[in-house]
């Protein structure tokens, strides 16, 4: 699973929507929806609030496993 596809998963698993997100992230929906798509990058300071949000590691999100 790819951290697009986590990012996904996060949202759903707690119902939340991309317009609810957008909004939090303060971008347009169309905006975010092109985050999850892999569209357009993702900038950093919003994944890392995106991470405080969900209360969720970035190590956790990219798939990164500790040495």
């Amino acid at each position: 699973m790819t951290y697009l596809e986590k990012l996904r998963a996060l949202r759903e698993d707690r119902d939340y929507t991309q317009k609810q997100i957008a909004d939090m992230l303060g971008v347009a929906q169309t905006t975010y929806s092109q985050y999850e798509l892999g569209r357009r990058a993702l900038p950093i300071e919003l994944f890392v609030k995106l991470c405080r949000f969900y209360k969720v590691s970035a190590d956790d999100i990219l798939g990164l496993k500790k040495p």
